[in-house]
């Protein structure tokens, strides 16, 4: 193999790790993000829950408003 073929090879070897790296690290930004804001979304209706609760709202209807089940209302 000629040194040019050889730098070639390398170079391109380099380039398609490089972008399956950036795709990667993509990837891993995106899921991270969407597993934020639903553990975001989850405290706020807890919060929410124990708000209505405090306030003598039934835990059925707490159940319906927030999306949480009766049982996690009910501890808290």
């Amino acid at each position: 193999m000629s040194y040019e073929a050889s730098l070639k090879h390398k170079r391109d070897a380099e380039s398609a790790f490089n972008s399956a790296k950036k795709s990667g690290e993509a990837l891993g930004h995106a899921k991270g993000l969407a597993e934020g804001l639903a553990e975001g979304e989850r405290k706020k209706a807890l919060e929410t829950a124990k708000a209505f609760k405090e306030m003598g709202l039934p835990i059925a209807d707490i159940a319906k408003g927030t999306g949480l089940s009766v049982e996690e209302i009910e501890k808290l």
